[in-house]
């Protein structure tokens, strides 16, 4: 039997064609899963693992990857590891990275993703990454361009979140939707702890395909609820990827606008209970809250605020305004908890909390003031108020502007304004070792409307212009350690003017005039002359001298106030310019501590009173030096100079 020969061709085909089809039915793309593995954790710093690996080849070709576990890097324990995934697919366009070199990615697909972000006391977290730079790419090569993402669909994601920084152990549901709508939109819910309080949120956004599609609004919505914190933000943003073209309106309300830090990373001392609302947006650098408009307790506050991170620390600029604020609502500004027994939203511990405070009897704010919050951000802020309302404020409006860099506090000025005039000043807080604040105060009265001031007591009144100027200094923990350690002086004189009482209400007490009967003052007196110096040496104010010279009396102040302690003991004593029958042989002793003053004739003063003329050359001597810091102003009365100088007033015509 002849053998017939195998043609040439035959066997140069059908080799291959065999070997071909035998790979085909033995190939196993997991073969390729060694080298996907190295590429993975040399690009994310960590091991990467897969358990299989599949390729569907064509013109937008899928790559699928089973059992995916990305671990934890050094210093973590393995289980349970940084995140894993049932499968992870994604499409890539062969055609389009053939024509003109683009990464485009018409679709990704995570199934059943879990994610464990952790971080340690020590700071170190095992959620971030150092990329670093390609291998083989250098600082001269061209940047490539990103590549263009479609769809992404997220099946029952979920991820746990622990910071103990933060105070934050949360659960996050992830899953995108695509309920009446032909883009899958994400959802994410939130419920856990954070800050040390409850949470629950529940955020949606846009599909993933629209952030690239600048023609096209990307919406998102979220709600909020941080313990008695509440955030509600909706709206839409042009450019999600630059966070521009933002219409998002944010609205937030709480207690205590002091609880927003944890949430928002700017430092805000405690407040009343609050509501505010306005619009979100990112433009030059910093996310905005601009334009809001709301309320703080009883006041009313307005505003922008921005915030940019780009720092190693938040630089914040704020520029806020009230058409009417109770200073007793910024309160917490001064270390003193905020609002009145009156004011509304206040919680049950805040109630316990002002309880607290009286119950302890001191008046001055003795609560450490907060020094991470000093250190937390870099802060200009101007705040302007039109009018101050609540009980017996004798200021009619406030103006500031703030400055706190690397810890230290600057108000330059702070402007109160009382009537026709103003108190200002210069004050700084300079942190110092031990936990401790050192703070100065540069004092100026001018033309302080006396009108006003005594309007304020509800109980008596008076007219005339007081100038003057102060200076405080000292170190502490809280603003009582600062007065109660402090030292400086305050200086204030007034020609001209008239009282129609002069001691009436004093911390609750009704004296009237029974009072002014004892110290020999009529009803209604012209006021000739006021000159005021007080000094403050550790805390202790001292009365150097008061005088009051009055048509009928002079009146002189002598004793000392206690910041420390918050105790005073006040004499008062007056000298007849004619014989009066009636008048009380004695000083008037005002004493005991500044919550429960006593007030009543001191009864251990039985010296016989010298004469007129005696007695007011014995109160002129120690004023004289003071003329030089005292202003009395342009054209006013010349009578209180030449009371200070030692010379006797001219009488005025028809005396």
């Amino acid at each position: 039997m002849v053998m017939r020969r195998v043609p040439r061709w035959a066997i140069w085909t059908g080799v291959p064609l065999a070997l071909l089809l035998l790979l085909a039915a033995v190939w196993s793309w997991d073969w390729f899963i060694p080298l996907a593995e190295r590429r993975a954790s040399a690009a994310l710093g960590r091991p990467v693992t897969i358990a299989h690996l599949h390729v569907r080849l064509g013109r937008v070709t899928e790559i699928s990857a089973e059992g995916v576990r990305i671990g934890n890097p050094e210093g973590f324990p393995d289980d349970p590891p940084f995140a894993t995934a049932e499968r992870l697919s994604a499409g890539v366009d062969i055609g389009a990275y053939w024509h003109d070199r683009s990464v485009v990615i018409p679709s990704i697909e995570v199934t059943r993703p879990v994610v464990e972000a952790r971080a340690l006391e020590d700071g170190r977290a095992n959620y971030l990454f150092d990329l670093g730079q390609p291998a083989g790419e250098t600082a001269s090569d061209q940047p490539r361009a990103a590549p263009r993402i479609g769809l992404l669909r997220i099946v029952e994601g979920r991820a746990h979140v622990v910071h103990p920084g933060l105070k934050a152990d949360f659960n996050l549901g992830v899953a995108t939707r695509e309920e009446n709508t032909p883009d899958p939109r994400i959802e994410v819910e939130a419920s856990g702890t954070y800050a040390g309080q409850p949470i629950t949120g529940r955020a949606r956004g846009g599909a993933i395909l629209a952030l690239q599609d600048g023609d096209k609004p990307w919406p998102i919505e979220m709600q909020l609820a941080n313990g008695p914190t509440h955030v509600d933000l909706r709206g839409t943003l042009r450019d999600p990827l630059e966070l521009q073209g933002a219409d998002v309106r944010l609205d937030l309300a709480g207690p205590d606008m002091g609880l927003l830090q944890a949430l928002s990373g700017v430092p805000i001392p405690k407040t009343p209970a609050y509501r505010i609302g306005g619009q979100l947006d990112y433009a030059e650098g910093r996310v905005r809250f601009r334009d809001f408009q709301g309320r703080m307790g009883s006041s009313d506050l307005s505003g922008t605020i921005a915030v940019s991170t780009a720092g190693p620390k938040p630089d914040i600029e704020a520029e806020l305004h009230s058409d009417r604020v109770d200073l007793a609502d910024l309160g917490g500004f001064i270390g003193e908890e905020p609002g009145r027994a009156s004011t509304p939203g206040q919680t049950a511990q805040q109630r316990r909390e002002r309880a607290r405070d009286q119950a302890r009897g001191r008046v001055l704010p003795d609560d450490p003031i907060n020094f991470p919050k000093f250190e937390a951000a870099n802060v200009h802020m101007t705040y302007r108020a039109e009018r101050i309302t609540g009980r017996n404020m004798p200021f009619d409006s406030l103006r500031t502007e703030m400055e706190l860099k690397d810890g230290a506090l600057t108000l330059r000025p702070v402007a109160l304004a009382v009537g026709t005039g103003q108190i200002q000043g210069d004050l700084s807080f300079t942190p110092q070792e031990g936990g401790q604040l050192h703070a100065r105060a540069d004092l100026r009265f001018q033309r302080l409307d006396l009108s006003r001031l005594m309007r304020a007591t509800n109980a008596f009144e008076g007219a005339g212009r007081i100038n003057g100027r102060g200076r405080i200094e000292g170190t502490g923990r809280s603003f009582a350690e600062l007065l109660g350690r402090g030292n400086g002086e305050i200086t204030l004189g007034m020609s001209g003017g008239n009282l129609s009482a002069l001691l009436v209400d004093l911390s609750g007490l009704r004296l009237g005039n029974a009072l002014l009967s004892a110290l020999g003052v009529p009803g209604r007196t012209t006021v000739e002359c006021f000159v005021g110096n007080l000094s403050l040496n550790r805390g202790v104010l001292g009365l150097r001298t008061v005088i009051i010279d009055t048509e009928d009396v002079i009146v002189n102040g002598t004793g000392n106030v206690n910041l420390g302690n918050e105790r005073m003991e006040v004499r008062l004593r007056s000298d007849s310019k004619s014989f009066t029958i009636g008048a009380l042989p004695t000083s008037i002793l005002i004493d005991g501590s500044f919550r429960n003053p006593s007030v009543g004739p001191d009864m251990t003063e039985l010296a016989a009173r010298g004469g007129l003329v005696g007695g007011l050359a014995a109160l002129v001597a120690p004023v004289a030096g003071l003329l030089p810091t005292i202003q009395f102003g342009v054209g006013e009365d010349d009578r209180c100079e030449s009371l200070v100088r030692g010379r006797r007033p001219a009488a005025r015509p028809g005396r």
